[in-house]
């Protein structure tokens, strides 16, 4: 043969992207990638799963914490079939990374191969991932990957983020051509990505902002994802104007700022809500308003617009305006539409829009300054309920000394990776983030095995700091393999399984809903007596090659949290966490028809 073979292509073109790694499983349908892959690895380092979810949560916590996307490989049939769970939660939360995927020979389309998907057409496993990627291409000649890997870096990355799927037949990888891939800095190099909004809007928005006397800005993921926190952070400083953020957004505004409310939604905190459905104006940035975080649209939980007129942007226009009304949508990237509104508030003061007062384009105008004390007066009520369990000395541990612990833990700039289950909603409320991309969360799409796996890839991304993923045992049960994988490749990662004996956040819903006892299928039990059952995950970590303890008394968990940070090894803390404890609720969460449940704090505001 002469010239590239469809595989080499492919490589190449990673590489020219600057790609470092490639994760993924084998089989018979990318045994041809494989081959290019080891002829260049000092050049793209291969990572091997042993659950092809895995792959795909670590190339989407790679893409959250780097902001640069990675590929993953798999095969035909099952294997590439065990990622849209994967690819879901990557799409949900704008996240982008190139799943290629193996199919069948071309020479043996519609003959039911082993392994096609084939039934209403031929290799259709693109029509499996549809709803779950941004585009799928399918090369059936080798001479069509340039032009495929060309778009499919470009749709993965411009505009809102998101996955892409290359299938490539079996044969395709290994074919030849002369087709010669295209040079990306020629291609992408010069693309900017940062839609600006109209003078118009901007002078408009910053009317609405600065005249409202109980304004709010909610920051969103879409503020992390643009890099805009420092301007986010000048903006409201410079107008004294309260932050909320929604869950996803956490880490876009340090939770240290006076300014900083927390969380919006049934998991958030009651000074969010409470001032949130308070507000006579609101700037959203880069949030989409889903259900959990606005108590699922029902008016004056979390939100009441109307009367509120809000002020959204997202860079993606199919977003604003889904869910609530605007006063005006703005279609723009939101560092940049933050970064004009800057310039416009330094215009305005210097006397470029005498139609303002004065007075209130600064910090301390007076009827912003009130706002911000009743905020601080709904914050003290809220700290008042919440911080004593911080620190109790109770057994089982309590969710609130464990998160207080690990806080105390992790350095400033450490990653904290959440999994999906109750930790995941004490986590949103109780943990305070002090900066972009030391969060990350599986939430449009809630992902189970998102924490387990993703760990590594976040590790990967950000080797200098330390990363610990908070696990339930149900996720930690789903993909343990995970574990293997660090010893296999000396991924530093800490994992807390938070043991607790059950899918207990539907536990809790079916109590809630339906009556106390009656729960099935979610408490852990064994079928001969009831009793509670719990799995050694200290041990199973062990027998994989490293580190595992469990984690029984409060007291423990200074020193073995530091213990596990400070080891350099992949470690897995089995820490028994009290199963009856559930998250104050500020706001709520609609299960229609169901009646939702009213909020267990501060309702009716007081």
């Amino acid at each position: 043969m002469s010239g590239r073979t469809g595989a080499e292509l492919i490589v190449d073109y990673l590489i020219a992207e600057g790609v470092p790694y490639a994760f993924g499983m084998c089989g018979h349908g990318d045994l041809g990638l494989l081959d290019a892959l080891y002829d260049r690895q000092k050049e793209i380092s291969t990572i091997s799963v042993h659950h092809e979810s895995v792959a795909g949560f670590m190339a989407d916590a790679y893409y959250r914490v780097s902001h640069r996307p990675v590929v993953t490989f798999t095969s035909c049939g099952p294997g590439s079939a065990n990622l849209p769970v994967a690819l879901g939660s990557a799409l949900m939360d704008s996240s982008a990374f190139l799943a290629i995927t193996g199919n069948v020979a071309t020479s043996q389309f519609n003959r039911g191969p082993f392994q096609e998907t084939g039934r209403h057409h031929q290799a259709d496993f693109p029509s499996v991932i549809r709803p779950y990627v941004k585009r799928s291409y399918q090369a059936t000649r080798p001479e069509q990957l340039p032009l495929m890997l060309r778009q499919a870096f470009a749709t993965m990355t411009q505009g809102r983020p998101g996955p892409v799927n290359l299938d490539v037949p079996l044969n395709v990888f290994v074919e030849a051509t002369h087709a010669r891939n295209p040079d990306p800095g020629l291609w992408r190099s010069g693309f900017s990505p940062r839609a600006a909004a109209s003078a118009t809007d901007v002078s408009a928005a910053l009317r609405m902002l600065v005249t409202a006397q109980r304004p709010v800005i909610v920051s969103g993921y879409g503020v992390e994802l643009a890099d805009a926190s420092a301007r986010l952070h000048e903006l409201a400083t410079a107008l004294g104007v309260p932050v909320a953020n929604s869950p996803l957004g956490k880490g876009s505004f340090d939770d240290r700022d006076p300014l900083a409310l927390g969380s919006t939604g049934r998991n958030g905190t009651y000074q969010a809500n409470r001032a949130t459905r308070s507000a006579d104006v609101i700037l959203a940035l880069g949030t989409r308003f889903d259900d959990r975080a606005t108590s699922s649209w029902l008016p004056g939980y979390t939100y009441a617009v109307p009367p509120t007129r809000l002020v959204h942007v997202h860079v993606d226009p199919a977003e604003i305006g889904r869910n609530f009304p605007v006063a005006l949508g703005v279609a723009a990237h939101p560092d940049e539409f933050v970064g004009q509104l800057l310039a416009e508030l330094a215009r305005a003061r210097s006397g470029g829009d005498p139609g303002l007062d004065p007075a209130a384009l600064r910090p301390d105008h007076a009827p912003r300054a009130r706002w911000r004390e009743d905020i601080a007066g709904w914050a003290a009520h809220w700290d008042r309920h919440v911080t004593p369990q911080r620190s109790s000395d109770a057994v089982p541990i309590r969710p609130q000394r464990l998160l207080a612990a690990l806080r105390a833990a992790l350095p400033g700039d450490g990653i904290l990776i959440s999994d999906v289950g109750v930790h995941h909603n004490w986590i949103v409320q109780e943990w305070p983030a002090y900066a972009p991309r030391t969060i990350l969360q599986s939430w449009g799409f809630a992902s189970m095995g998102f924490g387990v796996g993703g760990a590594l890839g976040a590790k990967l991304a950000a080797p200098g700091r330390p990363v610990v993923a908070v696990v339930g045992d149900g996720g930690f049960l789903l993909m343990p393999s995970a574990v293997a994988t660090a010893v296999q490749y000396d991924i530093a990662v800490v994992w807390i399984v938070w043991n607790n004996q059950g899918f207990m956040s539907i536990r809790d819903q079916q109590a809630g809903y339906f009556g106390d006892g009656r729960e099935l299928a979610t408490s852990f039990r064994t079928a001969a007596t009831g009793a509670a059952y719990t799995a050694d995950y200290a041990a199973m970590a062990r027998a994989m090659g490293a580190d595992g303890t469990v984690v029984e008394r409060p007291g423990d968990l200074a020193g073995r949290l530091e213990a596990a940070l400070a080891s350099g090894r992949p470690t897995v803390l089995d820490v028994r966490v009290d199963p009856q404890v559930r998250p104050p609720a500020a706001a709520t969460w609609d299960l229609p028809p169901l009646p939702h449940p009213e909020p267990t704090f501060g309702w009716p505001d007081r």
